[in-house]
C-alpha cells in the first residue's frame, strides 16, 4: 500500500479542519442546559416495575460497557437473579470459529434469597442517576434495594436494607458453565467436533473476599470476586469481574477492585456525576411521551453497553444470555448499534473507530493470501479483536472471495462498517480519524473489490457473484456491493484525489454497471429479483444510510418509493429493524407521518417491556437503531446541508446540542406546527448550509444579535459565513424568540417496565 501522507489526504474536499473537535470531546454544558430540570425531565422516562420481571426482556439492566447485570426472578424459585456478565469475557480457541471457539462466555449470577415468600415488587430504574431502587415485599417483611454498576469502575454494588424479619436473607453465587451460549440445545446449533466446555469454576476465599476462578482451556482466566459489608443494619454486596489471556492476572485485579470500594453513598457520587454529564450533552423532547421515554432509555442503554475502549458491542451487549448470537455481527448489527451516538453527541462511546484501527492487522490477515496485498476485509462475525477463527472461505480464510466462495461470499461488511467511521469523522471533522483510520482502511477495502471487478461485453465493470445480507441467494453485480463500491470510491476521491489509485477509482465510478432494477424496484443483483419476505434492507443501502440515491434527485423518487413499498409489503420475515429502516427511508422522503407509523409499529409489535428486543435470542441493535430513525426525522445533515425537522410530524419539538455532520451543534424549537428558531455552533469552521424550514423573511445573527453574512443558495436553503467557534441564530425577521430549550407539551404515557 502506498505511503499515506498528511498533504495527500488533506487535499480532498472532505478533509477535516486541523485542530477541530476531537472524537468524544463533549460540548460544554450551556446556560440553556442548566435551565432544564434534568432530574424532573428524565424521571418521566424512568422504567417502573410493580410486577415481577421474569426474563431478560422484562427486567431492569445496569452496565458500563464492560460489566453488565440484568435483574429478574430466578426461574422456579423464590429468589431474584442478578446476572453478572462482562463484554471482555470470551473463549480463545480460534480453531472452533467465532461462534464457539471465540464466543462470548457466560459468567454466572447471584440470587438474592429472602427469608419469606416474595409477594410484591416496587422498583424504579432512575435514568438520571443510573440506579435501580425500590422494595421487595415478602411474607416475612421487606428489603429496600439500591443497585448500580459503576460508570467507570468494574463494580456491581447492591445495597439491601431489610426489616427485622428479613435480616437473614442471603446471597448465593451460581457460576455458569464456560461454554458458548450457542451450544444450548434449544437453538439446534451443534458445536464442532472436538469442542468441549471449559473446566468448572473453582471457588476460593481470601479474607472477606470470595473468588470464582474460571480457568480456560486456551490459557488465561476470568474471575468474579465479591465481598459483603454491613453498616447499621444495611448490607452491601460488591462484585467485580476481571479477564486475562493468556496470563492469569485476573484474580488479583478483581479482588483489588472489590476491596477498594467504600460505602455505596460514596461510590455513587462520581458514578452519578458521570451520568449527569453524559445526559446533558444533548436534549430532545417530543409530544409523544411513550416514544420520548423510549428514546431516553436508548441513550441510557447505549451508555450502559458501550465505551470507546470497550469491545465493539456483541449482539446482546454486556448482558449475555443463552443465545445463538454470542459474537459481534458486522453485516448490520454493529452499524445499527452505533448510529445514534453521532446525533446524540456521544462520540465518547465510539468503539468501532477505535477497534477497526487497533486490530487492522487482523483485517488483512483473514483475507486469502493471494488477495491480501494492500487489502482489508472483515468476516461476518468476530470476537472483540475482530478475529473469526477458522473461517469457511478459501483455504479457511474467513473473508469471502467474490465468485468463488460458497455458500455466502459476503464481502462488503468492512466497507459498511467504515461508513460508521466516516460518520464519526464527519460529525467531528477530526482529521486524525480521516487520515489515520478511515482513509487507509477504506482504501484497502475498496482495493479488495478492485481485484475482482472485470469489464463485460457491454463495456461496464462487473462483480462476480457475492452475497447480499441476508437474502439467501448469491448473485453477480449484487446491489449491496455496488452501492458500497460507489460510496467508497467517491469518498476516497474526495479525500485524496492525487492518490496512486485515484485513476482506478474514477474509472470505477465511470464504468461500474448500473444497479439492477425491475418493475418492483431495486433487485438483489443481476438475475435475482427481490421476491420474498426479507428483514434486511441490504439491497437498498444506496438509499439509506449511504444517501447515494436520494429523494432530492427527482429522477429517483419513483424508484425509491417503489422499492420501499415492495420490500416492506412482504410481511413474513420482517423483523424490528425492518421497521426502523422503513422509518428512516420514509424520513428521507419527507414523510414524517409514515416514519412515525413505522416506529409505532415497531414499539407495538417487537419492543419488549424493558425496551429490549429478541430474534431467537437477545439482541440489542434494533431499539438503538430506532433512536437513529427518530434522529432522521428530527435532523438530516447528509450532503453538506443541515435540514431542520425534515420529517417530524409533531407540532412541537425541541432539541439542544444535536450534533450534525460538519461538526455543528444544533439547537432548535418548533411551536404550534411552525419551525420557530434554530441555533448552530461551529466547532470546525466547515461550510454552514442550512435548510431551516422557517417561513417568511429570515434574520441571521450571532449570539449578540449582530447580523451575519449569509446568502440563499437554493429555495429554502441558505449558506452562512460562520467560522470555527462562532454561532448563528436563525429566525423569522420581526420575531423575538428567547432561544431557550424546554420540554414540549405532551400527554402522559404508561411507563416502560411492568408498571
Amino acid at each position: 500500500m502506498a505511503d499515506l501522507n498528511r498533504r495527500t489526504v488533506l487535499s480532498g474536499a472532505l478533509a477535516g479542519i486541523a485542530g477541530a473537535a476531537l472524537p468524544g470531546q463533549a460540548h460544554a454544558v450551556t446556560d440553556a442546559h442548566q435551565q432544564l430540570d434534568w432530574p424532573g425531565f428524565l424521571a418521566g422516562s424512568d422504567m417502573i416495575w410493580r410486577r415481577m420481571p421474569k426474563t431478560w426482556f422484562e427486567g431492569p439492566f445496569l452496565g458500563n460497557g464492560f460489566l453488565g447485570s440484568g435483574i429478574y426472578a430466578e426461574p422456579g424459585r423464590n429468589a431474584i437473579r442478578f446476572n453478572v456478565q462482562h463484554s471482555q469475557v470470551q473463549d480463545h480457541r480460534p480453531a472452533f470459529g467465532s461462534l464457539f471457539g471465540l464466543a462470548r462466555l457466560p459468567i454466572g449470577y447471584f440470587t438474592l434469597e429472602p427469608v419469606g415468600t416474595i409477594t410484591a415488587v416496587d422498583w424504579r430504574l432512575d435514568l438520571w442517576n443510573a440506579e435501580l431502587s425500590g422494595t421487595l415485599t415478602t411474607s416475612a417483611g421487606s428489603l429496600r434495594l439500591r443497585a448500580i454498576v459503576h460508570s467507570v469502575r468494574q463494580v456491581l454494588a447492591v445495597e439491601i436494607t431489610p426489616t427485622a424479619g428479613e435480616r437473614n436473607f442471603k446471597w448465593v453465587f451460581h457460576p455458569a458453565t464456560a461454554v458458548s451460549p450457542r451450544a444450548d440445545p434449544v437453538f439446534g446449533k451443534p458445536p464442532p467436533e472436538g469442542y468441549a466446555a471449559n473446566p468448572p469454576a473453582e471457588l476460593h476465599t481470601s479474607g472477606d473476599t470470595t473468588l470464582s476462578v474460571q480457568s480456560l482451556l486456551a490459557g488465561g482466566e476470568h474471575v468474579t470476586a465479591w465481598r459483603e459489608t454491613e453498616r447499621g443494619g444495611t448490607r452491601t454486596l460488591y462484585v467485580s469481574v476481571a479477564w486475562s489471556h493468556p496470563d492469569r492476572t485476573a484474580a488479583a485485579r478483581a479482588m483489588r477492585e472489590v476491596r477498594l470500594v467504600g460505602p455505596l453513598w460514596s461510590l455513587a457520587q462520581d458514578h452519578r456525576s458521570w451520568w449527569h454529564d453524559y445526559y446533558q450533552r444533548s436534549f430532545l423532547s417530543i409530544p409523544d411521551r411513550k416514544l420520548q421515554s423510549f428514546y431516553w432509555i436508548q441513550l441510557y442503554k447505549v451508555a450502559s453497553a458501550a465505551r470507546k475502549d470497550a469491545p465493539v458491542m456483541a449482539t446482546s451487549g454486556p448482558w449475555l444470555e443463552p443465545t445463538p448470537w454470542p459474537a459481534t455481527w458486522w453485516n448490520l448489527n454493529v452499524q445499527l448499534e452505533y448510529w445514534l451516538i453521532h446525533g446524540a453527541n456521544h462520540l465518547e462511546l465510539d468503539a468501532v473507530t477505535r477497534a477497526i484501527s487497533e486490530f487492522r492487522d487482523n483485517l488483512n490477515a483473514q483475507i486469502a493470501p493471494e488477495f491480501r496485498d494492500g487489502c482489508y476485509g472483515i468476516p461476518r462475525t468476530t470476537d472483540m479483536t475482530l478475529l473469526n477463527g477458522t473461517g469457511t472461505g478459501t483455504a479457511g480464510f474467513p473473508v469471502g472471495v467474490p465468485g468463488r466462495d460458497t455458500p455466502t461470499p459476503e464481502v462488503g461488511d468492512l466497507t459498511w462498517a467504515l461508513h460508521n467511521v466516516w460518520l464519526s469523522y464527519r460529525h467531528t471533522m477530526d482529521d486524525r480519524i480521516l487520515r489515520d483510520v478511515l482513509f487507509p482502511l477504506l482504501r484497502g477495502a475498496i482495493n479488495y473489490y478492485l481485484k475482482f471487478l472485470t469489464p463485460g461485453s457491454d463495456g461496464k465493470l462487473h462483480l462476480p457473484f457475492t452475497f447480499s445480507p441476508e437474502y439467501g441467494v448469491n448473485s453477480p453485480d449484487t446491489t449491496y456491493d455496488l452501492a458500497l463500491i460507489r460510496w467508497g470510491c467517491r469518498t476516497l476521491l474526495r479525500t485524496a484525489p492525487d492518490d496512486d489509485l485515484a485513476k482506478q477509482w474514477r474509472n470505477v465510478l465511470d464504468t461500474l454497471v448500473p444497479y439492477q432494477v425491475d418493475e418492483n424496484g431495486y433487485m438483489i443483483g443481476a438475475g435475482v429479483p427481490f421476491a420474498k419476505s426479507h428483514r434486511h434492507y441490504s439491497h437498498m443501502l444506496q438509499i439509506y444510510p449511504l444517501y447515494e440515491v436520494t429523494w432530492e434527485q427527482p429522477e429517483n423518487q419513483a424508484l425509491i418509493q417503489r422499492s420501499l413499498e415492495h420490500w416492506i409489503s412482504f410481511e413474513g420475515a420482517l423483523q424490528g429493524y425492518s421497521f426502523t429502516g422503513a422509518a428512516s427511508i420514509s424520513a428521507q422522503m419527507l414523510r414524517g407521518d409514515k416514519a412515525a407509523f413505522y416506529l409505532t409499529e415497531l414499539l407495538r409489535r417487537f419492543i419488549q417491556p424493558n425496551t429490549m428486543y429478541k430474534e431467537s435470542g437477545p439482541v440489542i441493535e434494533t431499539p438503538l437503531s430506532a433512536a437513529q430513525s427518530l434522529h432522521d426525522m428530527v435532523c438530516q445533515s447528509w450532503g453538506g446541508v443541515i435540514r431542520l425537522f425534515p420529517a417530524a410530524p409533531w407540532p412541537d419539538l425541541a432539541v439542544q446540542d444535536f450534533r450534525t455532520q460538519g461538526a455543528f451543534l444544533l439547537s432548535a424549537a418548533r411551536q404550534g406546527g411552525q419551525n420557530r428558531w434554530m441555533r448552530v455552533v461551529s466547532e470546525a469552521g466547515a461550510p454552514c448550509v442550512l435548510r431551516p424550514g422557517i417561513t417568511g423573511d429570515l434574520a441571521v445573527t450571532d449570539r449578540s444579535g449582530r447580523d451575519l453574512r449569509w446568502r440563499e443558495v437554493a429555495v429554502g436553503t441558505i449558506e452562512v459565513d460562520l467560522r470555527r467557534g462562532e454561532e448563528a441564530r436563525v429566525h423569522r425577521r420581526g420575531d423575538q424568540p428567547d432561544f431557550v430549550v424546554q420540554p414540549v407539551p405532551g400527554t402522559a404515557a404508561t411507563p416502560w417496565g411492568l408498571p
